[in-house]
């Protein structure tokens, strides 16, 4: 019986936790059911505390879920009475895992990195199966360094990612930014648009600085600033917001909770303010749109920063660190970008150099080939 057939299952995908491990991952298992593969022969194996609980099923893929956390990296008493219990729970996941994949016996499991991948990693290489990792970040994660160690074969999204005999395939993005590539319509006349935005949750630094830049830029009628706050910090940006002195309002400042269309985001956004996450890094590539970006502080091994230095040496983004990210460093940096409109065409073609919009189908490439090599 062939992985195609009915009632075969040709890969379990493993990891998750976060939007950045989640979304690549489906969207190879939307390019290999494209190729014919059932999409019941695509299965996913993951936290129950993660983001894949709930997204895999609204996908239409069956998820085994496991016990587990990430592990915290503090040595304050509560932290500790929590290691110790996701040491327990990874106890557990890691005896789960192997007895789902036991069952399954599928052709290849595919990691996407995240602490719910190393059950599901390290049980398959216990029962000899081929498994591909795809590394999202410049700096690679430890479950993924531990993959390849044990002889996983390994993609990953950015130049100079230290994963031994990796294959640079790019990040997955979801179609919609593809397709929206060849879209852009940023200000050529008039008032130019700067984007922000700092995940579904957002990011304080990040809107505290964007509610001072408008309010230094409140008789600007040459600037448009859509700032979606993210689900957490929308109402308290709507009531700082609502104390600034009396007055005019020249500036055309959007506060929004979320943004429904990152797509037209991207394509109106002379220049976008963003964190360097490794689904923002891949989407800014791809669409081509130049930022500034504000790496998130304490990400394991500081990927964020790793990340955000990829897209300054590609010439697509300027790096400001959290610490220093506030009104007046963001007006001083996107009135020097703003007011250079072959800068931004060159930050644009730099981006460019980094895009791998076939990222899907590259990773995917691996995972049939790792496959047929078992």
């Amino acid at each position: 019986m062939t992985a195609r057939e009915a009632g075969a299952t040709f890969v379990v995908v493993t990891g998750g936790g976060t939007g950045g491990h989640v979304y690549p991952a489906l969207a190879v298992a939307d390019e290999l059911v494209a190729r014919g593969h059932a999409r019941a022969a695509v299965r996913f194996l993951g936290s129950a505390r993660g983001l894949e609980a709930t997204a895999v099923p609204g996908a239409g893929y069956a998820i085994d879920l496991l016990p587990g956390r990430g592990f915290l990296r503090s040595l304050r008493p509560a932290a500790v009475v929590q290691n110790l219990r996701t040491a327990w729970d990874t106890g557990v996941a890691l005896v789960r895992a192997w007895r789902v994949l036991r069952r399954l016996r599928p052709a290849v499991v595919f990691g996407v990195g995240g602490y719910a991948a190393a059950p599901g990693v390290l049980a398959a290489r216990a029962l000899r199966i081929p498994v591909v990792v795809h590394e999202q970040n410049a700096a690679p994660g430890v479950v993924n360094r531990v993959a390849v160690a044990l002889g996983a074969r390994a993609a990953v999204s950015l130049p100079a990612t230290a994963l031994r005999r990796a294959t640079l395939t790019g990040n997955p993005v979801r179609a919609a930014i593809v397709a929206g590539s060849s879209a852009r319509t940023p200000t050529t006349t008039g008032a130019r648009t700067v984007g922000v935005f700092g995940g579904s949750l957002g990011a304080r630094r990040v809107n505290d600085a964007t509610l001072d830049l408008a309010r230094r830029w409140r008789d600007r009628a040459d600037v448009v600033i859509r700032h979606v706050t993210g689900a957490r910090d929308y109402q308290r940006c709507v009531d700082e917001w609502s104390k600034r002195p009396a007055g005019d309002d020249a500036v055309r400042y959007e506060l929004v909770e979320y943004e429904d269309d990152m797509p037209a985001l991207y394509a109106s956004s002379d220049v976008v303010v963003t964190r360097a996450g490794a689904v923002t890094v891949a989407e800014l590539a791809v669409s081509g749109t130049p930022a500034v970006v504000v790496p998130l502080p304490g990400a394991p091994s500081d990927h964020q920063t790793a990340n955000g230095r990829a897209l300054v040496e590609a010439g697509a983004a300027v790096l400001v660190p959290d610490a220093e990210c506030d009104g007046s460093r963001l007006a001083r940096e996107l009135d020097a970008l703003l007011g250079d409109p072959d800068r931004l065409a060159a930050m644009r073609a730099g981006a460019a150099t980094l895009a791998r919009p076939d990222a899907a189908v590259r990773v995917a490439d691996l995972v049939e080939a790792a496959a047929r090599a078992r």
